[in-house]
């Protein structure tokens, strides 16, 4: 099944990781450092025109990609637990 991220971008749920919330899990030194790596090394993919509000960690061919999205983590856990809930 596929998560919709936004801006005609979606993913595979089987290649979640998380969603985070981008403002509360920033606080954090390390998630500062992580992200930062990652944007310098390219597996950063901005999705959101507007203000960011979340992150969604995948592993996409064995390398993990991040998605800077505009939507809520509240939304896209809802959107992943629909998934979740249809598929069973």
């Amino acid at each position: 099944m596929y998560l919709h991220l936004g801006n005609d971008t979606i993913i595979r749920t089987d290649d979640l990781i998380g969603i985070f919330d981008l403002e509360s899990s920033t606080l954090s030194h390390r998630t500062r450092e992580y992200l930062s790596k990652a944007e310098k090394s390219g597996r950063v993919i901005n999705v959101s025109a507007e203000l960011p509000k979340s992150f969604v960690l995948c592993r996409e061919n064995d390398e993990e990609r991040i998605y800077i999205c505009q939507l809520s983590p509240v939304t896209l856990i809802k959107r992943a637990s629909q998934i979740n809930n249809t598929a069973d």
